[in-house]
């Protein structure tokens, strides 16, 4: 069975940082472009960033570039979010999929984890 499982969620302040991991298992995740996406209670999920197979092409939503950083580890099946100066607008479920910018087109999607950002 393949899936996706998301970690690294949680409660913090604004400025904070927080990094979520997404781990594969059933499947290589090297052979897949991967996105990160985000969904808040009442609106449509909101495609974050995705980065290509070998890691060296990144891309960014507006809203997150210059604070978030998408990065892979293919040998441990592993994807990531570093999340830096978070704000309040940051909050959502986020989640992880195969696939390429788009939060919706995910041929494989993972349950995602809760980030809250709050005074």
């Amino acid at each position: 069975e393949v899936s996706l499982v998301e970690s690294g969620g949680g409660s913090v302040q604004p400025g904070d940082s927080l990094t979520l991991s997404c781990v594969s298992s059933g499947f290589g995740l090297g052979f897949y472009d991967m996105t990160w996406a985000r969904q808040s209670p009442g609106k449509e999920p909101q495609w974050v960033s995705s980065i290509n197979t070998n890691g060296r092409n990144t891309f960014y939503a507006d809203s997150v570039k210059g604070r978030f950083i998408v990065s892979r580890d293919n040998d441990a099946n592993t994807l990531y979010l570093q999340m830096n100066r978070l704000k309040t607008e940051d909050t959502g479920l986020y989640y992880c999929g195969t696939g390429l910018g788009s939060a919706t087109n995910l041929l494989i999607k993972g349950p995602g984890v809760q980030v809250t950002v709050s005074e």
